[in-house]
């Protein structure tokens, strides 16, 4: 099986309009993603789960009760096609594709102009792999051990390199000097300081707490 190269990217997707097909189990995993990024989907589909339809009512979604049409496509930036039958997913796909609209026609990677990956989310780092949809499984195994690989303390350490990148920045140095610094605030040693800096300012509250 050859596999499509792809271009990975990492999307601004807010305010960017989205459409979803389906209302089941799969849909909902798919709308979760799209909340996380700052998306407002257009869900379409008859009936929902019970979670699209709370979304739906605190606002967060945008649910139309009825079938797909061809029009739903206009003005939107990517298609989810998340409908139980597969044939209807490649109706859409096709759609999708002569209105020059994205589409992920879920299990179905021929019908895909993209994937969805598995994700580790540490605050501002996001890791993403992906195996060109041949096997979400090894891309679920590969997120755990990642998971394991950076804890969730990396989320303070990005916020803090960040920081830390701003200032240098105001500051009149070298050009290769920043740069090395910028590598020696981020390498491993760097965030074990972070760790124990962390630690011992928990511990000194605790205590001013007592």
């Amino acid at each position: 099986m050859n596999s499509p190269n792809l271009f990975p990217i990492f999307l601004k997707a807010k305010g960017r309009r989205c459409l979803v097909v389906g209302g089941g189990a799969v849909a909902e995993e798919k709308i979760r993603g799209l909340l996380a990024a700052g998306m407002m989907p257009t869900v379409v589909s008859p009936e929902v789960t019970p979670t699209i339809a709370l979304w739906a009512r605190d606002l967060l979604i945008r649910w139309e009760q009825r079938n797909f049409r061809e029009d739903d496509l206009n003005g939107t930036s990517l298609v989810i096609a998340a409908q139980s039958q597969p044939s209807a997913n490649t109706l859409i796909y096709r759609a999708a594709s002569a209105a020059n609209v994205l589409c992920n026609a879920v299990d179905d990677p021929e019908h895909c102009d993209f994937y969805y990956s598995a994700v580790v989310r540490r605050g501002p780092l996001q890791i993403a792999i992906s195996t060109s949809g041949l096997s979400p499984a090894l891309a679920q195994r590969l997120r755990g051990e990642l998971e394991e690989r950076y804890p969730p303390e990396y989320s303070g350490w990005v916020e803090e390199l960040g920081a830390i990148r701003c200032e240098l920045k105001k500051l009149p140095m070298d050009t290769e000097l920043r740069r090395w610094l910028l590598h020696l605030y981020a390498d491993d040693s760097a965030f074990q300081r972070f760790l124990c800096e962390s630690s011992a300012a928990v511990t000194h509250t605790l205590e001013d707490a007592s």
